[in-house]
């Protein structure tokens, strides 16, 4: 007889914990734009781990062809690919989402995106991207965000209960990137408040300068969360009365035509 998976949440000590799993992709998530190649010791450093440990799961990532060895640096391998795209396919519906939002590019010339939440950071699951740069950085699939920053993760930080927002807050650390960016938490708490009465968020210059964001939660037929869908754009071309007047309802009529197509 198959043993039924418990729901809650397992913790590091209880006996169905494989602590090995945990230390390997603990490993293979080292590996950040910042940190795309590194020594042993480097891993170690990273992951917390001492370097006999650490050389263990990179000799056995690299055997699996998880990792490629180059001297004496590591880089993860294209087989890591295999991973996110099992999320992708596995998720019947991104096909019509990238079409949505290639609609949405078509129609106000600005990037457009779908973003789940992943721990505190927000995770890019599907990208339009216009011919304007927004960010330093590249966004693409797989980018990873923090939520209290973004419009995208506000939106799905409000649809939380109030016991998984008051974990969030209290977790949480608050950075500074720009002048604008809210650093206080309760006025973070009183935003999200708001996004949830009004459902949808404004992120205006908060985590980059510049960047200017408007997002709306994306639900599939049966009320099911899918994600957050979003417009960004640049603070000094797109006014704030234009995200209001043009972009929020081009972002909820596409909303509802995902909930209509995706069951």
């Amino acid at each position: 007889m198959e043993t039924a998976v418990q729901e809650d949440i397992l913790s590091p000590d209880d006996r169905d914990f494989v602590t090995a799993l945990a230390s390997g992709l603990e490993v293979i998530l080292a590996f950040d734009q910042a940190h795309p190649r590194m020594t042993l010791s480097e891993v170690a450093s990273r992951t917390g781990m001492n370097r006999a440990r650490a050389r263990r799961f990179l000799l056995t990532l690299h055997a699996l062809g998880y990792v490629r060895k180059q001297g004496r640096s590591f880089e993860l391998a294209p087989k890591v690919l295999q991973l996110g795209y099992a999320f992708l396919s596995a998720n019947n519906y991104r096909s019509v989402i990238q079409q949505v939002l290639e609609e949405i590019t078509a129609e106000c010339g600005e990037s457009s995106s779908l973003g789940v939440l992943d721990g505190d950071a927000v995770i890019y699951v599907a990208r339009s991207a216009s011919r304007h740069r927004l960010m330093a950085i590249t966004l693409s699939v797989g980018t990873r965000l923090p939520a209290a920053h973004t419009s995208m993760g506000r939106v799905l930080l409000a649809q939380l209960d109030d016991s998984e927002l008051d974990a969030f807050l209290e977790r949480v650390t608050l950075e500074r990137y720009t002048e604008k960016t809210i650093t206080d938490k309760a006025e973070l708490r009183q935003c999200l408040r708001k996004v949830r009465q009004q459902g949808y968020a404004i992120a205006d210059q908060e985590l980059d300068s510049g960047l200017r964001s408007i997002a709306v939660p994306a639900f599939d037929a049966h009320g099911k969360l899918l994600g957050a869908i979003n417009i960004s754009t640049n603070a000094a071309r797109v006014d704030y009365d234009t995200l209001m007047r043009d972009y929020l309802p081009l972002l909820q009529a596409k909303a509802r035509q995902i909930r209509t197509h995706v069951s």
